[in-house]
């Protein structure tokens, strides 16, 4: 008995977004996430963007791995690829592709019933649109 779930992951925490996602997709669900530009990395900034260009600097050339996107949906989506068992086989695989995620909310899914995931209270924080034009 699948379900389909659509997640509005604005100002939703980007770890505990990740675990959720993965979470449904292993019980078998689709999970479909919206607005994921607009997911917030709590901390301090400074040392937020100084770990992304990090990771980003050591992603080797055109021909090596691993690379690393800028873009803000398959930065989320690989964060939820890291919560998974395995991706490349068995239910990690066959769950990774129940997961889509989406900076806007395209047309098709703008008359469906859309989940608000839980904003944070955290004051030091930021977006993944933001963090991705920085690194």
């Amino acid at each position: 008995m699948t379900e389909k779930i659509i997640i509005d992951a604005t100002g939703a925490v980007f770890g505990r977004l990740c675990s959720f996602a993965a979470k449904n997709a292993l019980e078998g669900n689709e999970v479909i996430i919206v607005n994921s530009e607009k997911t917030i990395i709590t901390g301090n900034k400074k040392n937020i963007i100084d770990e992304y260009g990090e990771i980003r600097k050591k992603g080797g050339h055109s021909l090596k791995g691993p690379q690393y996107s800028r873009v803000p949906y398959k930065m989320l989506k690989r964060g939820m690829r890291g919560m998974l068992p395995d991706f490349r086989r068995g239910i990690g695989k066959q769950a990774f592709k129940r997961i889509k995620c989406y900076n806007n909310v395209p047309k098709e899914l703008e008359n469906e019933k859309i989940v608000k995931f839980p904003v944070s209270k955290k004051q030091k924080y930021i977006e993944l649109k933001k963090l991705s034009e920085l690194i």
